[in-house]
């Protein structure tokens, strides 16, 4: 039986707690995070107010509550985009390596790579407004160049591999072989791949949202809350501590979620890490 890595129990756990969260968020939160209450602002935590209140005597709990829906649906929606375009062309420019097709993809990868998801949000921005809905977009775009690099470099070792020339003299096509052979074979790279991007698409939507480009208010926001406190971060450092921190537990508990199933998933890493123990 295989030992998990303690690393992705870490991970599993701390994301778990914020999934709970954010699922819990539906159903209930202490106080209305909307609600403001001048004459409870700067509260300090306490029995009422577990995390105290912002400035605006908002609850804090309830506003991260929420704010990790938000957080979590923009980037899970990003990485989805992200894995249903790039992965595709992935597979599309392997199975047609050397071709314009592939030469194509690769050199429109390298466009996308060239602009950060800052720029692209600002570009999205400037045409359509800030908005989570283009935050997803801005986030998404910059997902696909990853996907399809990661599918079309896992798929170009399995091309060479034996069973696939036998799939090609049994008459297979590129689309089936990529479907039945490639894509089942690279599924754990993908899922891995795939958890990294989502911590990166939490950090991303925090940073678009603290310089204005994410989510707009009312809906509360991780990114918001620490831009909103920057100007009492000597007076109230805890109204920046508290979304900071959040942020760095949640990207912090993703990415060793990652790692956890990278060596979990890859039996060769395994392998060496088990020799060199």
């Amino acid at each position: 039986m295989t030992r998990l890595p303690p690393q992705l129990w870490l991970g599993a756990a701390l994301t778990a707690v914020f999934l709970a969260a954010a699922l819990l968020s539906f159903l209930w939160v202490p106080h209305d995070p909307n609600a403001l209450n001048i004459a409870a602002k700067l509260r300090a935590p306490s029995t009422t107010h577990w995390l105290g209140t912002d400035h605006f005597g908002r609850d804090l709990v309830s506003m991260l509550m929420v704010g990790a829906r938000t957080s979590m649906a923009v980037a899970l929606i990003a990485v989805g985009i992200g894995i249903g375009i790039g992965v595709p062309l992935g597979l599309a420019a392997a199975a047609r390596r050397g071709s314009w097709l592939d030469e194509l993809i690769m050199r429109g990868n390298d466009l996308i790579f060239a602009f950060p998801s800052l720029v692209i949000a600002i570009l999205i921005t400037a045409i359509f407004g800030p908005s989570a809905t283009n935050a997803i977009l801005a986030i998404g775009i910059f997902n696909i160049p990853v996907f399809a690099r990661v599918a079309r470099g896992s798929a170009l070792t399995i091309w060479t591999q034996d069973f696939i020339l036998a799939a090609r003299v049994a008459g297979k096509g590129a689309a089936r072989i990529n479907v039945e052979h490639i894509l089942p074979n690279i599924t754990n790279l993908l899922i891995v791949q795939g958890t990294i991007q989502f911590s990166l698409g939490i950090l991303a939507e925090a940073g678009l949202s603290y310089v204005g480009l994410g989510a707009q208010p009312p809906t509360p926001s991780w990114g918001r809350m620490l831009a909103d406190a920057q100007t009492m971060i000597y007076t109230e450092p805890r109204l920046a501590m508290v979304p900071g921190l959040t942020i760095v537990l949640m990207v912090l508990g993703l990415n060793l979620m990652g790692d956890g199933l990278r060596d979990m998933l890859d039996p060769r890493l395994r392998r060496l890490r088990e020799g060199a123990a």
